[in-house]
């Protein structure tokens, strides 16, 4: 299984991880003490999110109904 990008981005954001920086193939968020990259692909692999969601300090399970709760708050917002 793979998450969108996007909504990825929208988790770490709402962890209080802001834009660091752009890297050549990948996107840096920081919170102060921890840098996170996410690569540029439009799809994220499971496996890179459980790495994510590792350098970031937060459960997997937490981390998996965050990204795709997301998801359905998304379609609830355009189709009703």
């Amino acid at each position: 299984m793979s998450y969108k990008r996007r909504n990825i981005i929208r988790a770490l954001r709402e962890y209080d991880f802001d834009l660091a920086r752009e890297g050549s193939n990948h996107t840096i968020f920081s919170d102060g003490r921890v840098s996170v990259p996410v690569p540029r692909h439009r799809q994220i692999a499971s496996k890179t999110a459980m790495r994510i969601a590792k350098q970031i300090g937060v459960n997997w399970q937490q981390f998996k109904s965050k990204i795709s709760y997301l998801v359905g708050k998304y379609y609830e917002k355009v189709y009703n």
